[in-house]
């Protein structure tokens, strides 16, 4: 393919992709892949390419672009030589017309942008959710030590208990140590959210939202598959992911748990009050995670954050009923929205006197309202907040 022709295949792809961002479709990724697939006569350097020009078009827009060409025209303002490319050529996009109006720039749509400088991101701290995401991994503890473990890449030690760095992109699916469960894939942000979690063995712990099973993972590793284990959660397709990965890993789950959103208790009963922990890895817009899916920031609505803030609340509250006296309960977001992080944990401790917060220094990060916050400009991490409580 020739360049020019490059430039037209992501302006195609990314029409798919606004396309699919306002009728909450299907994610970039899956989109580029699906494209590929349909033209096969894009060889692999065509593919990076092409790859590369959509995620730096997607980066540079910050409310939804008009189209897919005003995408890259908002592009074609940031790296000017790539004007020369619309050239009118056979397979190559149209030349550039006079008045022709780019993609606006910007962070996110206006008011999320607001939202988020009102909650102290703003600057370099906000053009930071748009960088490049590194790989972390985190050593599973039930089969290797990092320090011990030889791995076929140059990796960096990260401040947390068992996490390495590679270069973004690196292919560790293909390692023996990943295929093996020596490795699991996990930001550092999110291995320290477990570490918060202060995971013991011989505890009885509830993963509430337990998704595929990343953080309950890292929960078996801290408590030496000793103890209680008990992962949870409302989607049939991601909660049946875990059982293969842990196997994988060696981990030792319990049970698993699919819950009737509202209804969770009836499934719960028999938790009641028993919970020494329970981790609430709660759903929220993922403002924190943009360095890996900047398209996300196109999805995401008021009136979407209105029913998360509520439904966080909601599972807060389940929570609630399963923490034993004296237990534990740790509320984490991968967002950086202060509705979705400090304020809930105000609003839900005015309905739950009986929690109050507890302070725990991490190698990483700063306090923050009734918690602890990551942010990728600051720590390198996604963007986290997660708050501690206890029970008394």
């Amino acid at each position: 393919m020739t360049p020019a022709a490059r430039v037209q295949a992501a302006i195609e792809i990314l029409d798919v992709i606004i396309e699919a961002a306002l009728a909450r479709g299907a994610p970039a990724d899956r989109l580029i892949a699906d494209w590929f697939r349909g033209h096969r006569f894009a060889g692999s350097k065509d593919k990076r390419a092409i790859r590369e020009l959509v995620y730096q078009a997607i980066r540079a827009c910050g409310p939804v672009p008009q189209s897919g060409r005003a995408a890259m025209l908002r592009l074609v303002q940031v790296s000017p030589t790539l004007a020369g490319l619309f050239d009118g050529s056979q397979y190559g996009p149209p030349k550039i017309g006079d008045g022709e109006i780019p993609a606006q720039g910007g962070v996110a749509p206006l008011w999320l942008a607001d939202r988020l400088s009102a909650s102290g991101i703003a600057g370099k701290e906000a053009e930071a959710l748009l960088g490049r995401a590194p790989l972390d991994i985190r050593v599973n503890a039930l089969k290797a030590d990092p320090d011990e473990l030889d791995l076929p890449a140059l990796t960096e030690r990260l401040p947390t208990a068992h996490g390495l760095r590679l270069p973004s992109g690196t292919q560790i699916e293909r390692w023996d140590a990943y295929q093996s469960g020596l490795v699991e894939v996990q930001d550092a942000g999110s291995q320290l959210a477990c570490e918060a979690a202060g995971a013991r063995p011989g505890e009885t712990i509830i993963d509430l939202c337990a998704g595929a099973g990343g953080k309950t993972l890292a929960l078996a590793a801290a408590m030496q598959n000793s103890g209680t284990l008990v992962a949870c959660d409302t989607d049939r397709r991601r909660l049946s992911q875990l059982p293969p990965r842990a196997e994988r890993a060696g981990a030792k789950i319990a049970e698993t748990i699919l819950l009737d959103p509202g209804k969770e208790m009836e499934a719960l009963h028999d938790w009641q009050g028993k919970a020494d922990a329970v981790l609430v890895d709660a759903p929220c817009s993922g403002t924190g995670t943009w360095r890996r899916n900047p398209e996300s920031r196109w999805r995401l609505s008021e009136q979407e954050l209105d029913r998360l803030t509520q439904l966080q609340q909601h599972v807060l509250g389940v929570a609630a009923r399963l923490v034993r006296p004296g237990g534990r309960l740790i509320y984490v977001v991968c967002s950086l929205l202060d509705e979705e992080g400090p304020r809930q944990v105000v609003q839900f401790r005015a309905q739950h006197a009986d929690f109050r917060p507890v302070k725990r220094a991490l190698p990483l990060g700063m306090e923050h309202g009734t918690g602890w916050r990551l942010t990728p400009h600051r720590d390198g991490t996604d963007g986290f907040f997660f708050s501690s409580l206890v029970r008394s």
